[in-house]
Formats: structure tokens, sequence, C-alpha cells
């Protein structure tokens, strides 16, 4: 875990380096792409930082959806937003056929009876013959106007549920792209959207807290054991932050080994021990080979505590938050530090404030 300051600037520059290179090397804007980028240039993945390096001055779509596939997998099924958007069009112009040929088939009906009420009034005498050709004519042509409405619903119908399916594809590629892939947790990208929308009300501020934890020593636990170990380690403890809070706490693997908590309507202290529980959690868990049984050693989790309501705005809670976390590294780690309890700790009375 680096120092608060240097996370701040990285954390703050990281999203505008990823927009300047994309648009440096020509890369088109799509959710895919800026997947790649984010993480190249975070440097959570050194592999595929390397691959990114490796690109050509001006690398095609095709590149980077070899890097897309080998490194993220099910996010990068190819062309799947284009595939959708394309089915959409497809979709929405043949709506658009079915709405134009109706208004047609009414407006030859109007003009059906437009002139057959012309007819009936230039007459002052109509012949019974001519009367019943009229209604016969009438007959056929609300009928067929009948059943081609019927058939523009059954069709509207049957595209109405096509569209249905691509919508929920979307979703599903939007639920994806907010997945970590490691671990299936929540990834960055949907932690910077939580946590932002934390300060859209009062609510929000007076009754949320962050937790930032950091596996303690993990580059020691790669180099001895390697990095297939290392990614169950994470796993392992991504479920433990799961299993052990509330349902509605937000969960997220916002880096390498760093993870992050939202967490709604606890005090201070409620906090405090979620936290702690956690730090106790991972730290009684035996971490061990499934196939020889062999130990990796005790595991622990450094942690920091924020309130929201002590923060500016979002940014200023996380950087908070890590400075809590980074004094419990240098307190000797596998501890839980609360931002409130350091030297200088300072807070806002969002009491004082109104959000509309």
């Amino acid at each position: 875990m680096q120092p608060a300051t240097a996370t701040l600037e990285r954390s703050s520059d990281l999203a505008s380096t990823v927009v300047a290179t994309m648009r440096q090397l020509g890369v088109m804007g799509l959710p895919r792409n800026y997947e790649i980028f984010y993480e190249a240039l975070s440097g959570s993945n050194p592999q595929l930082s390397l691959a990114v390096v490796a690109l050509s001055s001006r690398p095609t779509q095709d590149e980077l959806d070899a890097i897309g596939r080998k490194f993220f997998t099910q996010n990068h099924d190819h062309g799947i937003v284009e595939q959708a958007r394309d089915i959409l069009a497809k979709e929405l112009e043949e709506v658009a056929l079915l709405l134009r040929s109706e208004h047609s088939h009414i407006e030859k009906y109007g003009r059906i009876l437009d002139e057959t009420s012309d007819g009936l009034n230039s007459r002052n005498m109509v012949s019974r013959e001519l009367l019943q050709k009229i209604v016969g004519a009438i007959s056929v042509a609300t009928s067929s106007t009948i059943d081609h409405g019927r058939q523009i619903v059954t069709t509207l119908a049957d595209k109405s549920a096509e569209l249905e399916s691509v919508k929920s594809k979307l979703e599903e590629y939007k639920r994806l792209a907010d997945t970590d892939p490691l671990t299936q947790i929540w990834n960055r990208r949907a932690f910077d959207k939580e946590i932002a929308g934390i300060y859209n009300s009062n609510k929000g501020i007076l009754f949320n807290a962050l937790i930032l934890a950091d596996i303690d020593r993990f580059k020691d636990i790669n180099d001895r054991f390697g990095h297939p170990v290392g990614d169950k380690i994470i796993r392992n403890i991504a479920d433990i932050l799961q299993t052990s809070t509330h349902s509605g706490t937000f969960v997220a693997r916002t880096g390498g080994e760093e993870f992050a908590l939202i967490v709604e309507g606890a005090s201070e202290d409620t906090t405090f021990q979620i936290a702690e529980r956690i730090r106790t959690l991972v730290e009684q868990t035996a971490f061990t080979s499934g196939q020889t049984g062999a130990s990796y050693g005790t595991i622990t989790l450094s942690l920091g505590v924020c309130m929201a309501s002590e923060a500016d705005g979002p940014e200023d809670l996380y950087t908070k938050a890590d400075r809590a976390l980074y004094r419990s590294k240098m307190a000797g780690r596998n501890c839980v530090t609360r931002h409130s309890a350091m030297a200088g700790a300072s807070g806002k009375n969002w009491l004082l404030y109104k959000k509309d």
C-alpha cells in the first residue's frame, strides 16, 4: 500500500490519464476499451500492462479485443455492444415500417368511407342494389382493416419481446462491466459510482461509512507462493468480506490487494466493529493448499474507517479512509484505525446543510 498522498494523486489522475492515452492512440471510447486501459494504467495487473505497452502506435480494435478476451474473458464477448446496437436499430426500423404500413392502411380505409359518403350525398334516391354494393364494399374494407390491425398488434408484441431480450443482454453486459473478474464482486468502476452517490442526499452523508482494507505484505505472498496462490487468497478474502457483512453492504475490489466496503445505516462504533470482525475473521482463517494441505501462513488485513459526514465529498472520503488505513500499516499492520481518532482529524457538520 502506498502512502495516502501518492494514492490520492494516482486516484485523481488515473481517469484523465486513461482518456488522454486512448485519444493519443486513436482508441475508440468503448466500455471494453476503457476497462483494458483503466486496469493497465492502474498497475494492478503487470501482465496486462505489458500487453498494452506492446501494442502498436495505432492499435486496431481486433488487437484490443484479443487482449480483452485474454484478461477479461466474460466481459469481452466480441462486439456485444455493437451487435446489440445493430439489433436494436434493425428492430426499431421494422417497427417503424409496420406503423407506416398501418397508417397507410387506415388512410386507405378512410378514403373508402369518404368516397362512399360523397356518393350517398350526391344522390337523392339510392337503389337497394346500390346500397347492397356499398354495404358489401364497406364490410370488406372494414374486415380487411381489422385483420390488418390484429396482425400489426401480434407483430408488435413479437418485436417487443425481441427488444426486451436485447435489453436484458445489455443489462447483463452492464453488470459484467462493473464486476471484478477474479472475485465476482464489484470492481473499481462500480465503486467510484457508488461512493459518488453518497453525497447526493443528506441521508447518504449522515448514514454511510467507508472501510478500506489492504492485504498485509501481499507482495511477499506472491513472491513465495506465486500469483495463482495470491489470486486464490484474494478470492477467499472477497468471500469473507461478503459473508461477514450485511447483505446491503457494498463490497468491491478496488485494486490488486485492496478492497472497499460502503456501510449504510451504521454508527461509527458499529462500523469499527464490522471492520474489526473482518480483521479477526481473516486472521483466524486457515489459508491452505487444496491439493497438498500446505499452509500459506497467517494472512492479515490492515483497515481504515471514515464516516461520510467527516468528508467534503467522495474524493475526500476516500483520502481520509486511506490515511487511516496507512496509519494501520505504520502501526504494525493487522489493525483497524478510525480517521476520527487521528491527530488533526476534522469533519464537516453536515446537519447545517440541506440538499434538494
